[in-house]
Order: C-alpha cells, then sequence, then structure tokens
C-alpha cells in the first residue's frame, strides 16, 4: 500500500466515496449567523416579492398607451388625480388620460402599468401634467412577484449563503434558515523538534506552523477546527492523540509523521485504532507526496506531510475537498482557478502534477504567473505568492508565456 501513488483526482473521488455515507445533521440558525453556513434544505419562497406592481423611479405612475407619440414638442396632457407615497397602499385607481405621482419603491395604482420618469414631466397646473417622453408597458416597473416568485425555489439544498442570499431570505420574511451543523475538524501536529510559538527554540527545533495555517483554513471554509496540539514522534502518544480526536471529531488532519522511514508511527497507529485503516499513502504531487487518507470507523483522516508549504499545499488539493464535502458543500466550492502566462520557464518531471508558488502581475491587459524563488520548505514563498501554478502530469514544465492554470488563495 505504501507509496502507491494516487492523482490527486483519483484522491478525491477516493475521498469522496469513502464518506458518502456520514450523517450530516441540521440546525436553525439566525440570519445574523448565517453567511457562509450550507443550506440544508431546499428554500421555497411562500411569497411574491415584490407583492405588488412597484416603481423604480421617482415620477407618475400611467397607463402606458397615454404617452404613445408624447415629445417635447408634442407632450401628452394628463389629469393628475392623487399621489402615492412609499410604503402606503396605493387607494386611488386611474382611468385613461389620468396619472398618479409616485416615488420610488411606491405601489403602483391600480390600471396604471408603467412610470414616467420625473425628469420627462412638466406640471402645467397642480391638476395637469404635460409627459414629453412615450414609456413602454411595464418600463420603470418591478412586477409583482418578478424579483421572487411564490412556489419558487429560491436556494437548493448545498448552496452556500452569500450577504446578498441573507438579504433575499430577508425580504421573505424568512429569519431563521435550517443549514447543515458545522463539522469539527480536529487538527494535530506531531514531531519532537515542533515547538509551540511562544517557546523560545533550541537548535535543531522549529516552531509550529502547521496548526495555525491548518486551523485557518478549516476555520475559512466554515468548519470548526479544534487544535490537540503537538505530538511526540511516540506511537502511543499519536495513538491516544488520534483516539480522543478521532471522539470528538468528525474529521481528522495530523501533519508531520507521514513520510517512509523509521520514524513513520502515524500509518501504524491509525491502523491500530480501527478499520478500514489507511486506504492510500502517495500523492503523485510535488511538493507533498507522502499523504495519508483513511477511515477510522466512519471518521476521515488526512496525514499531510510535515513541511509547512507541502501541508499548505495538500490541504488545498485533498483537505479542502473533504471539509466542504463534510460541511454538505460539492467539493470544488471556493477552487477559485484562472489562466495566467507563464512568467518563466518551468521544468517538471512527467507522470506527476508539480505545484509552483507564483506572483500574479497584470502585463498589458495580460495576466502573468511569475514564479517565486526559494526552497521548497520556505513559508516566505508562500506569503510572497498569490496562488499556485499546476503543471499537470502528462507535461514536463511550461515554456514562458504559455497559459498555465493557477489556483488562486481563498
Amino acid at each position: 500500500m505504501l507509496f502507491e501513488v494516487k492523482s490527486v483526482e483519483e484522491a478525491v473521488k477516493i475521498v469522496k466515496e469513502n464518506i458518502s455515507d456520514f450523517q450530516r445533521d441540521s440546525e436553525d440558525v439566525d440570519l445574523f449567523d448565517a453567511l457562509g453556513r450550507v443550506i440544508y434544505s431546499d428554500v421555497i419562497a411562500m411569497e411574491d416579492i415584490p407583492a405588488f406592481n412597484r416603481s423604480t423611479v421617482d415620477g407618475y405612475a400611467v397607463i402606458a398607451k397615454d404617452t404613445f407619440g408624447a415629445s417635447e414638442s408634442i407632450p401628452s396632457i394628463l389629469e393628475i388625480v392623487g399621489e402615492v407615497r412609499i410604503g402606503e397602499k396605493a387607494k386611488v385607481k386611474i382611468f385613461a388620460g389620468q396619472t398618479v405621482k409616485i416615488s420610488t419603491g411606491g405601489m403602483l395604482p391600480e390600471n396604471s402599468d408603467a412610470v414616467v420618469m420625473l425628469e420627462y414631466t412638466q406640471p402645467l397646473d397642480e391638476n395637469t401634467l404635460l409627459v414629453e417622453k412615450p414609456v413602454a408597458p411595464f418600463e420603470n416597473v418591478i412586477k409583482k412577484g418578478e424579483d421572487i416568485s411564490k412556489g419558487e425555489t429560491l436556494f437548493k439544498r448545498g448552496h452556500t449563503l452569500r450577504a446578498q442570499d441573507v438579504g433575499a431570505l430577508a425580504a421573505l420574511g424568512i429569519t431563521k434558515v435550517k443549514v447543515y451543523k458545522r463539522p469539527r475538524i480536529g487538527i494535530i501536529s506531531s514531531g519532537d523538534e515542533i515547538k509551540r510559538p511562544e517557546e523560545e527554540t533550541k537548535e535543531g527545533e522549529i516552531r509550529d506552523i502547521n496548526t495555525y495555517t491548518i486551523f485557518s483554513a478549516v476555520k475559512s471554509l466554515g468548519a470548526i477546527g479544534v487544535s490537540f496540539g503537538i505530538v511526540k514522534d511516540d506511537f502511543e502518544l499519536i495513538k491516544k492523540t488520534l483516539s480522543d480526536a478521532l471522539k470528538t471529531c468528525d474529521a481528522v488532519i495530523i501533519s508531520g509523521g507521514s513520510s517512509v522511514g523509521t520514524r513513520d508511527l502515524t500509518l501504524k497507529a491509525v491502523n491500530s485504532l480501527g478499520n478500514p485503516g489507511v486506504i492510500f499513502h502517495g500523492l503523485s504531487v510535488k511538493p507533498g507526496k507522502p499523504t495519508i487518507f483513511a477511515v477510522v470507523e466512519k471518521v476521515p483522516i488526512i496525514g499531510l506531510p510535515g513541511h509547512p508549504v507541502s501541508a499548505m499545499i495538500i490541504f488545498e488539493l485533498i483537505a479542502r475537498p473533504l471539509v466542504n464535502l463534510l460541511m454538505g458543500r460539492e467539493e470544488d466550492y471556493g477552487a477559485f482557478k484562472l489562466y495566467a502566462r507563464c512568467g518563466k520557464d518551468i521544468s517538471s518531471a512527467a507522470g506527476r502534477e508539480d505545484y509552483v508558488r507564483v506572483k500574479l502581475e497584470k502585463r498589458e491587459n495580460e495576466l502573468w504567473a511569475i514564479p517565486i524563488l526559494g526552497k521548497s520548505g520556505m513559508i516566505s514563498t508562500m506569503t510572497q505568492s498569490d496562488g499556485l501554478l499546476r503543471v499537470p502530469a502528462e507535461r514536463v514544465g511550461f515554456s514562458r508565456g504559455e497559459l498555465a492554470e493557477v489556483i488562486v488563495y481563498r
């Protein structure tokens, strides 16, 4: 099983297949807490928006055909029979040759079917209006139910709510919405050399980066990160920490301890905890080949490489789809990809995908992806870059100026 490497596409498919029967619970949340949450069941509009024909401008409500042929030199002459203020029910009814003054958002009076903008009218006296421009039926009007129709499916199950979506729910009078419960993602960093950020480090030791980057990435997707701290390279400690996380979390992400070697304890610990255990170990990706995916008693586990850069890249490729699926979304949610011209020649080994950190620059109305130079484990190469240029497995690189796919960081 060790290093029977999978492509990213194969790996995501395996992840998806192995959590297809994951039980996702729901909860009702207030609209103030709904942003970024995922709809649990279809939202059906129970009323029309707007509930009446509404003006989109300040002006005069008219019967459209009364304005046909109107111009500055030969205006239509209409009788002013009232006014409708915003927020008021239109009580007046107009007939041929009549008009009513109306404000933006106001309810059109019965029989009217259009609104003439104020600037195309001239009051002749208190009761007479000159219309200097014709309007078509329902011009400057939002018809009843034109925005949202009663019975319409506004949002389907799995939709992630945005600010405008929350506004639409409010417009329908919905103050609570049923959403998926946010999954709890356990986060573990392993390694004898890892220290907490507040600790002093000795030669050979480094501060924990992965806990914080992975926690933040999980949070950005709307899930709940649960840190289980740093675990030394000890089989019993790794096993106990994993066991604790499996009891309280919906998935576990552990970084470090996934490379082949004498200190390769994560695989053994995972396989000792339950079935089916490790499902694959190894991705045909650089950086990040020693990646683990496992399931223990229906709880998925992802083992990321220890190098912070590799861990972040593999999170984007494998863990982000997993978290999305647990959130109730499609696995590719939030994957913002674009094409840019490669800023330098890039070489790659055939048979594996390479992910090169790049900075995006606009040059003469074209987007260019400039590779960030630096060793693979340098965190600064991530902070200086805007995304990852993908070199597909079937290619041996890109020449300068070629279009390439770039995954842009969230």
